[in-house]
């Protein structure tokens, strides 16, 4: 088989394989990421009343969990 292809149509084939198994970002409609940006300005009421935005944490991990029911 080394023979029929050759060196270039071995080439060709991994080429053609790898360019196949790249997946359309786009048609699936899934937006690259591009760090870094940053988040948009939040604030929420904690469980006292008090307002807490997410610029009092710049700097620090957050990790945001939202719950929601019907």
């Amino acid at each position: 088989m080394k023979s029929l292809l050759g060196a270039a149509g071995l080439l060709v084939v991994v080429a053609a394989l790898a360019a196949a198994a790249t997946p359309d970002f786009a048609a699936m409609h899934i937006q690259p990421y591009e760090p870094p940006k940053p988040a948009p300005a939040l604030a929420l009421p904690d469980l006292d009343g008090k307002t807490v935005r997410l610029e009092d944490f710049r700097g620090k991990v957050v990790l945001l969990f939202f719950w929601a029911t019907w």
